[in-house]
Order: C-alpha cells, then structure tokens, then sequence
C-alpha cells in the first residue's frame, strides 16, 4: 500500500539503544517531590493548594481557566511543604510545589473514570486527565485534539519513531502496554470521527513493529507503517511526510493538511485513565549513558528529583560532565540533580567528558553539509552567521522560526561550529525585537490619541 519515503536533509545518528531489553521497573514514591505548576506550553497554573496543606495522589495542584494550559496532579499523598519559585532548565523561574511524601499514596476521593458520550465529554476528560504531548514539546492533548471546524482531519498519526540515541521508553511502552496502545488509538478516532490511522515506526524496532501488527491485525482502518531509520524521523513534519506523503507548509500545523499527531504513550496513557480516571502523574523514563551503573527503564513518579532516579538506577560509575533531559540530540543539559522528573521527560542521561564537553570549533570551511542534513531546507551557516551579528532582520528572512533545532546540522558540521545554539540566540533575537517593535507601535497609537 506505501512505499518508504525518506524526508529530506537528517542524519545517520548512533542509536546505543542498551534498554530496549530491560523491562521497565516500578520506582517507589522517593521522600519529596517537587513539581512545577508550567510542565506544558500555554499558561501556567494558579496554585490550588499552599503550605501545611495534605494531598492527596490526583489532587489539582495547580489549574488555569485559559485554554492554552493543563492541569497538574499531585503524583504521591504528603503533605505540602513548599509553594515557591523554582528555577528549571531554560532558565525560567517557575512556581512549583514541594511535597513531602507519607508513603501511603492515598488516592483522592474524587478520582474516578470519566463518562464519555460525545465529542465534548471525550475532550474535557482529555483536558482533566492533565495530557500534554509526550514526545518532547508538551503540547496540552485536549487543544491538539480540536482543531479548527474548518479542518478536515482524515488521518491520526501516532509516532513510534522514537529515533533520538540511548531512548528506548517509548520502546518498552508498546512492548508492555500494547493493548492500551490500541485502545487509545480507537478512543481518539471514534471521539473525533477519524477515518484511519497509521502508526509510523523505524525499521530498526522489529519487536515493536510485530507487536503491534499483531495488536491491529484485526483493525482495518490501523495500519503499521514501519519507516526508514533515519535521524529526525520522529519530528511532526518528517513523520507525516513519511507517512501521508503530505507536506506542512511553512507556518502551518497538521490539521492544516488533515493530520494529527500524537505520541504513543499519549495513545496508550489515554486509555488506561478511561479506565481508572487517575490523571497524568507517573512517566516511563529511560536512564542511560556512559556514566550510569545500570542503565533502565524505570516507572517515576513526577516530580522525582533526578538524584533519586539515578540513585534508583545504580547511581554513577563516574562522575558524570553532563546531564540531559531528554535525548542527546534534542534534551536539555540540566544545572542540577534537584531538577525533577516532569510530564514529557523521556529520558535522563549522564554523559563523562568524552561525550559532555562540547567540542572546540573552528572555522567553517563552506563544505555544505549543514544544509544538506537540515531537514527544514534552511541554510544553519547564514542563521549562525546572522545570529552572532544580532541581525533580526536578516533572521527573520531566513526564517529562523523554522528551525525545529533537532541537531543534524551539528552533528554533520566537520568544524563543529555550534549551530544550534546560535539558532536558538536568534530566535529569542527575532521574539525581542518584536516585542520591542509592538510596544513602540502601542506608544505610537498612544500619541495619537492623546
């Protein structure tokens, strides 16, 4: 029925997936926990409980009525201890609550199983359940699951890919949870009337993919689409492209050529919370790297601070130079093991020197592969070159926007000219020059009508 389809641009990345064997182990509720009140993109929630308050495993923590947001659970039973700033990765304060846990993991008592019968019920137990995207962006669920009335949506994607080094959590996931795989898939497609869905898988998971053909055998309108291993082949726009054949102009969603894309332990999460109506409060991680003693796949409650993981994990076999949150391609290098485990956390990895120091750069010498592997067809040496000169303009003509910064045109870059990072400078360059641009016009219409 398809043809394998590569996208173009990506890198041959090495995939040291050592997990993809262990079985994912179930971590017990560490003494505190800590989690933050933003853990998707949208709005922060406004805290709903505040210090000496007990909780319970479920309990809102923090909501707010704006569309572009999610609610965020408590993950143990304690009692609060702290309801303050919090700095995260990125640099951002954010307002988090510190819970000290009794062991108990009493659930509270207005947890139960949604009742769904129509369209409106299916997305506001979605919103309830507190999903966000987890493969990495955390996109609030309920809001990618409404697009506009005037977008035909035919094809639900769910992406299997799971393409980044060392991550295998996703992997397990389907292995162990299959069923609820299925599950999910049909929840979403008989709630918002999608006539088919293809699950695209790289061809480096046969395990997976026997899985889940067994699983959708059956189903007729479920396809399982095993791709190409190629490196971003888990990226949205890669993925449809791969899948659909379908192209995502620049600026546009999925919904804007009839696709939505979920995550496969979104898919396999909604199911199981149909079924017990606990929300959103635990997440499959994979722990890994040079520097772990015992690489896994552990089951962590949110808001564990990565020390207790990685102590759960065996702790270090040398100090590690850095820690990722995420993959090494795409994750975030976190400035301490306080940092907890959040909602899209799909792996925690410890790098030594070899791999953590970031390389010394040298000249570029115009060989071209950063735009060769730029699956975005941008130009990373002009961005790069328009970023350190603070050039707003000339960034926004390349359409530095586009970047979907998953790495390849660094990891081509034989002078290991760090790409990326300028790429993400410029952006914040482009967002602060139209800050300024907006309020300078609002002082201009002030004038005016004074």
């Amino acid at each position: 029925m398809f043809s394998k389809r590569f996208f173009r641009g990506g890198a041959t990345v090495p995939h040291r997936k050592t997990t993809a064997d262990r079985e994912t182990v179930v971590m017990p509720p560490p003494p505190k926990v800590v989690i933050p009140l933003l853990q998707h993109i949208g709005v922060i929630g406004e805290p709903k409980v505040q210090k000496g308050d007990a909780v319970k495993v479920g309990q809102i923590l923090g909501d707010s009525d704006k569309s572009m947001s999610a609610p965020v659970h408590s993950s143990v039973s304690g009692t609060v201890t702290a309801v303050d700033f919090m700095l995260w990765a990125g640099g951002i304060q954010v307002t988090s609550v510190e819970i000290q846990t009794d062991g108990k993991q009493e659930l509270h008592p207005d947890l139960r199983p949604p009742v769904i019968r129509s369209k409106a019920e299916f997305l506001a137990a979605v919103r309830a359940s507190g999903l966000v995207g987890l493969g990495g962006a955390g996109f609030p669920a309920h809001i990618k699951l409404s697009p506009p009335a005037d977008k035909k949506i035919d094809t639900l994607v769910i992406n299997a890919a799971e393409c980044e080094p060392y991550i295998t959590s996703d992997y397990r996931e389907i292995l162990e949870n299959s069923w609820n795989v299925l599950g999910g898939i049909q929840l979403v497609m008989q709630n918002l009337g999608i006539p088919r869905c293809l699950i695209g898988i790289e061809d480096n998971k046969p395990e997976a993919i026997a899985e889940l053909k067994k699983i959708c055998g059956q189903t007729k309108n479920v396809t399982v689409f095993p791709l190409p291993t190629r490196y971003p082949q888990g990226a949205e726009k890669m993925l449809i492209w791969a899948t659909t054949h379908r192209a995502v102009p620049a600026g546009k969603l999925p919904a804007d050529v009839g696709v939505i894309v979920m995550n496969v332990t979104s898919v396999s999460f909604l199911a199981e919370y149909v079924k017990t109506g606990i929300p959103l409060i635990r997440k499959k991680v994979t722990v890994a790297g040079p520097c772990v003693k015992d690489p896994q796949n552990v089951q962590v409650l949110i808001g564990t601070p990565l020390a207790d993981v990685f102590a759960f994990a065996g702790g270090f076999s040398s100090e590690p130079r850095k820690v990722i949150m995420g993959g090494p391609m795409m994750g975030v290098a976190q400035h301490t093991l306080d940092t907890t485990v959040v909602k899209h956390t799909n792996a925690l990895l410890a790098f030594g020197p070899e791999e953590g120091e970031l390389p010394e750069s040298s000249a570029c010498i115009r060989c071209g592969r950063c735009v060769a592997a730029c699956p975005m067809g941008l130009l990373p040496l002009e961005l790069n070159r328009s970023a350190l000169k603070g050039d707003a303009d000339s960034l926004n003509k390349l359409s530095v926007a586009t970047c979907i910064e998953c790495g390849c045109c660094s990891f081509v870059c034989p002078a290991k000219i760090h790409l990326v990072q300028a790429i993400r400078l410029g952006k914040t360059q482009v967002r602060l020059a139209s800050a300024r641009a907006a309020a300078q016009a609002a002082k201009v219409v002030e004038g005016v009508k004074s």
